[in-house]
């Protein structure tokens, strides 16, 4: 019997061996590692143009908020010397917007944090009894999801009124939470589907209740999704305009995005204190999402795995 032993090329080459052509070791592709390199610096070409693209009506939004109407000059140029802050005074002063991000803050909590908690509630049944009545309503509960805002304002309206519900804040939480609702109740099935059953099965028969399996073992492995639905709730409720500036009409009542539409009228725009008004509301929002920054893009990831 003959026994072939094969030596590593560097052990070869150490010792001084010359290949032949046909005995040499495939030599790395190079133009498999430059066609690598030029899609790494396309893609980091394309992520710059989007990240330009996305800070470019920001940039617009500081520069026209830093000029005084006088000041007919290029949006697209900053200020000189002197930065003109009066137009964040006009937007306190006229349009009362601490007052409108005061109101849009207490609506935001208080929807998101009902939003979630029945948002969960009404999934867990959804996600793991899956009769065909549940998928009827899962279908009705995405179907929700498409309705548009618009279309059902005047029955909205006209329910409202009668129920002495506008320029109330609770009868605008009621409306936020209403069409939020559906978009939560889907993202909170799609997760817990993914979840192992095991577990709940488990605690069961350590003897946990029904009611303790949810709120001990479900609920604490639902923060990611939680994650992305406040911040989806959260920024919706936020930035809402269509309905709030019916049913918020009193100029003590308005939220945030009906405050900074005052300072657009027919007769004559006041941008800079529109943008100013803009900047302020960015603030609590660009905050928020700092802090749940993490747990947004986990729940984002988890969303996409299923």
């Amino acid at each position: 019997m003959t026994t072939t032993i094969t030596e590593p090329a560097g052990a070869t080459a150490e010792r001084g061996i010359r290949f032949t052509d046909d005995r040499r070791p495939p030599a790395r592709p190079r133009a498999g590692r430059a066609g690598r390199a030029v899609g790494s610096i396309a893609i980091g070409f394309g992520l710059l143009v989007a990240i330009v693209l996305q800070l470019l009506p920001f940039y617009i939004t500081v520069t026209t908020a830093l000029k005084p109407r006088s000041d007919l000059s290029s949006q697209w140029v900053l200020p000189g010397d002197e930065w003109y802050w009066q137009n964040f005074t006009t937007a306190v002063d006229r349009g009362h917007i601490l007052g409108a991000i005061g109101n849009s803050a207490l609506v935001t909590l208080v929807s998101t944090l009902l939003v979630c908690a029945l948002g969960a509630l009404a999934a867990y049944p959804l996600a793991r009894r899956t009769s065909v009545t549940n998928r009827l309503v899962m279908v009705g509960i995405v179907g929700l999801i498409m309705v548009p805002p618009l279309s059902i304002l005047v029955p909205l309206y006209t329910m409202m009124n009668q129920l002495q519900a506008v320029n109330t804040y609770w009868g605008t939480i009621l409306v936020m939470v209403a069409t939020q609702l559906p978009l939560a109740i889907f993202l909170y099935a799609s997760f817990m589907r993914g979840l192992p059953l095991s577990i709940e099965e488990a605690a069961a028969v350590d003897g946990a209740s029904p009611v303790q399996i949810l709120f001990r073992v479900v609920f604490p492995m639902l923060k990611p999704v939680t994650a992305t639905v406040v911040i989806l709730t959260s920024v919706a409720v936020w930035n809402e305009y269509a309905l709030s500036v019916y049913l918020m009409r009193s100029p003590d009542m308005r939220t945030i995005a009906p405050a900074i539409g005052t300072f657009f009228a027919s007769s004559g725009s006041d941008l800079g204190a529109a943008a100013a008004a803009s900047l302020m509301s960015v603030v609590p929002v660009l905050a928020v999402y700092l802090v749940l920054q993490r747990y947004f893009i986990k729940g984002m990831v988890a969303g996409a795995e299923k």
